[in-house]
């Protein structure tokens, strides 16, 4: 994923040129070229604000250091502070500044936000539906207890929040074509009841304390990151395993239908709901949908760029009655009225930047040719 590339896609979306926050804009005047760039506007309107400082927990994770790129790229190397219960990998000073927090203990993220002067705080940290599914007392206390510590920290330093939902949190009783923002959701994983849980405390402190929480909820995020033990993994995977093996084992039957979003869109999402005025939204946790597809769909989109690419199915039990209870699309008008959602990726497009991706980190490069 590009950070210059999500980075200057969104200085150039009207959400982003009309935005008037003072605690979460721009400030990169690098980007300005000229006064007839829409970016020099919106460089002009955060001129006279500061840049924010954000702490990401779970930041060593598959989104945590996608979005600290981009807002890096953004605001300034220290504008974002990652956190994590892991240690920092060796050799990857990239990755700073950094902090050991374990989500649990309350003091560990209030010193962060302390010591850091943080203003944002961006809660990636939980455990995803099939590894929760596998360690469910340990999921109760990191998606639940987590939570809790991280919008009570929210409330007494008068933080903005971002918690992540998913589309998890919606069960077989919903609707599961053009899901709504608001209908019935009574999920059937642990993952997904505590985002329930996270969605309604959210909102709950919002009415109660004014704390400005915001979440969306993430359909399957692709990207050239490993896998992390989410239902909707296959679709990363297959496309490692096509580069590296040229054929996948799916866990999923061929014509489950499942939505997704790239990388790039689910970045710019979040920033973008972070850029909104107060007053524009209508509500706390929104749904985006970037496209949905089956394994079968995604496999005949390799086999156009790799038709010697093979497809084989093996049902995983669990993760197929997971992925029976979820939306197959999801309704994001709501995002798309309040704060201009506007996803660029199709299947198509994803595939291409993929291939791309994974291609130059995975294979060694070919030596050039001598020339005489």
């Amino acid at each position: 994923m590009s950070s210059r590339r999500i980075a200057s896609s969104l200085l150039t979306t009207p959400a982003a040129t009309t935005v008037s926050s003072v605690r979460f804009t721009q400030h990169t005047p690098k980007l300005c070229t000229s006064s007839s760039d829409p970016r020099h506007r919106f460089h002009q309107l955060s001129q006279h604000a500061p840049a924010p400082k954000v702490l990401i927990t779970g930041g060593l994770g598959q989104l945590g250091r996608s979005l600290a790129n981009v807002l890096k790229y953004m605001y300034g190397p220290d504008s974002v502070v990652l956190s994590d219960i892991a240690r920092r990998p060796a050799g990857h000073d990239h990755l700073s500044p950094f902090c050991y927090i374990n989500i649990l203990d309350k003091t560990s993220v209030e010193a962060a936000v302390v010591n850091n002067n943080i203003d944002t705080l961006i809660h990636f940290s939980a455990l995803l539906s099939a590894v929760g599914e596998s360690n469910v007392p340990l999921a109760l206390k990191v998606n639940g207890q987590g939570v809790e510590n991280v919008l009570e920290v929210a409330r007494t330093y008068n933080l903005k929040v971002f918690i992540p939902s998913t589309i998890g949190a919606f069960g077989p009783t919903t609707p599961r074509d053009g899901t709504p923002d608001i209908t019935v959701q009574r999920p059937r994983t642990i993952y997904g009841v505590t985002k329930v849980y996270a969605e309604l405390l959210g909102e709950y402190y919002f009415e109660r304390f004014g704390t400005d929480f915001r979440s969306l909820r993430f359909p399957g995020v692709i990207s050239d990151t490993n896998p992390g033990g989410g239902t909707t993994d296959y679709a990363i995977q297959i496309f490692y395993d096509a580069i590296l093996k040229g054929s996948h084992e799916c866990y999923l039957r061929p014509d489950t239908e499942l939505p997704m979003v790239y990388d790039t869109d689910c970045m710019t999402s979040v920033i973008q709901l972070l850029l909104a005025p107060a007053e524009k939204l209508s509500l706390r946790t929104y749904n985006i949908q970037g496209f949905s597809f089956t394994p079968e769909q995604i496999a005949a989109v390799i086999r156009k760029r790799m038709p010697e690419f093979e497809m084989t199915y093996k049902v995983c039990p669990m993760r197929q009655k997971i992925a029976d209870s979820w939306p197959r699309s999801l309704d994001d008008t709501n995002a798309r009225h309040d704060w201009n959602w506007d996803p660029k990726y199709d299947l198509e497009k994803t595939a291409d930047i993929m291939f791309e991706l994974l291609t130059a980190k995975l294979l060694p490069p070919q030596p050039k040719l001598a020339t005489l």
